[in-house]
């Protein structure tokens, strides 16, 4: 099985990059100079359809927000037990008639809020004592290449004035 007979993740319509080799055009240190470079291209008149990004050296970072708190715990809790009781309340006012479905949407919302609530200060009481921390996790990647599909690499540069075109003529000798 090649790269390109699979989808990302196996997912189902999601297609698989398209590298057949890897023809680096420019590396750069954040997405947001990978993402104006395609707009460059775009601009420039290259098929875009034969670039990708690609991101490498993935790390994992967490940015530690403070110190978890009951009360961030229970408030955390209560809304998400809301929304829960929302979602209940509407399925269950779906088959109900008349003014009663809006009895039945804020019963589930503060029915759920107080649940969450409950279950938030308790797990705000147990990550206290183990001393946990609240962070916000993600994925980045240390560099994005673009890269040009089926030899196309060289005519990326060119459009990106990282390399001179070259001379439409013979060169001219003085």
């Amino acid at each position: 099985m090649s790269l390109s007979d699979t989808s990302i993740g196996g997912a189902p319509g999601v297609d698989a990059p398209r590298v057949t080799s890897w023809n680096t055009v420019a590396s750069f240190a954040t997405y947001g100079e990978a993402h104006a470079a395609v707009d460059r291209l775009a601009t420039a008149g290259f098929p875009i359809q034969e670039i990708e990004i690609v991101g490498s050296d993935l790390r994992s970072v967490e940015r530690v927000t403070g110190r978890l708190s009951i009360a961030q715990a229970a408030a955390s809790g209560a809304g998400s037990g809301a929304w829960v009781g929302l979602f209940v309340g509407l399925i269950v006012g779906l088959f109900t008639l008349g003014p009663a479905w809006l009895g039945l949407i804020l019963g589930g919302i503060l029915i759920g809020a107080a649940f969450g609530l409950v279950l938030g200060v308790a797990f705000g009481i147990t990550a206290r004592r183990r001393g946990e921390y609240s962070a916000l996790r993600s994925v980045v990647a240390t560099r994005y290449d673009l890269i040009a599909l089926d030899g196309t690499a060289s005519s990326a540069r060119s459009a990106l004035g990282l390399i001179p075109s070259p001379p439409a003529g013979p060169p001219a000798y003085s």
